[in-house]
C-alpha cells in the first residue's frame, strides 16, 4: 500500500509527521506546497506544489493532485491540512477512488477551520482532535491531541 501524506509547510506538517507510526511501514511520499528545509527522511520523497490561498492556483493544484497521483497511484491520502488537502482529496477520491483520511488540526479548539469543514464532506475518515469540535463532526472521530 502507498499514501500520500498531504500538507503546508509548518505546523500542519509537524502534525502529519506525529502520525508517523501509522504510515512509516508503507510506501509513501510527500506533497508539500512550499520549498522547505526537510528533514532526512523526507528528501527524495517529497513533491512540491504551488502555494494556493484561495486563489486562481487552486486551480493549478488540481492539475498538480491529477499529474501527481496518476504518476504515485497511492491507495491512501492523508493530511492535516491545510489548502492542499481540498484539491488532493477532491481528485483522489472522485477521478482515483483514493481513500481519503484527515485530521483537523490540534490548533482548532472550539471551532473547526475552513479546510475542516470542507473535509468533513470530502474525507472518508474524519479526525478531531478536541472533544469541543464533536458537535461540529458528529460523523468524525475523537483521536486526542496528536502532539
Amino acid at each position: 500500500m502507498k499514501v500520500c501524506i498531504v500538507s503546508s509547510c509548518g505546523g500542519h506538517l509537524t502534525e502529519v509527521r506525529c502520525l508517523m507510526p501509522a504510515y512509516a511501514g508503507y510506501d509513501h511520499f510527500y506533497v508539500i506546497n512550499d520549498r522547505a528545509m526537510l528533514p532526512p527522511d523526507m528528501e527524495g520523497k517529497t513533491r512540491f506544489i504551488a502555494h494556493s490561498e484561495r486563489d486562481w492556483k487552486f486551480l493549478l493544484n488540481l492539475w498538480e493532485a491529477f499529474r501527481i497521483l496518476w504518476e504515485e497511484r497511492p491507495a491512501v491520502i492523508l493530511s492535516t491540512g491545510a489548502g492542499p488537502a481540498v484539491p488532493f482529496a477532491l481528485v483522489g477520491r472522485f477521478l482515483f477512488g483514493i481513500r481519503v483520511v484527515f485530521v483537523e488540526t490540534i490548533t482548532r479548539i472550539h471551532a473547526p477551520s475552513l479546510t475542516g469543514r470542507i473535509m468533513y464532506r470530502l474525507a472518508h475518515d474524519f479526525f478531531y482532535q478536541w472533544e469541543s469540535l464533536r458537535r461540529f463532526f458528529p460523523k468524525g472521530r475523537f483521536g486526542g491531541p496528536l502532539l
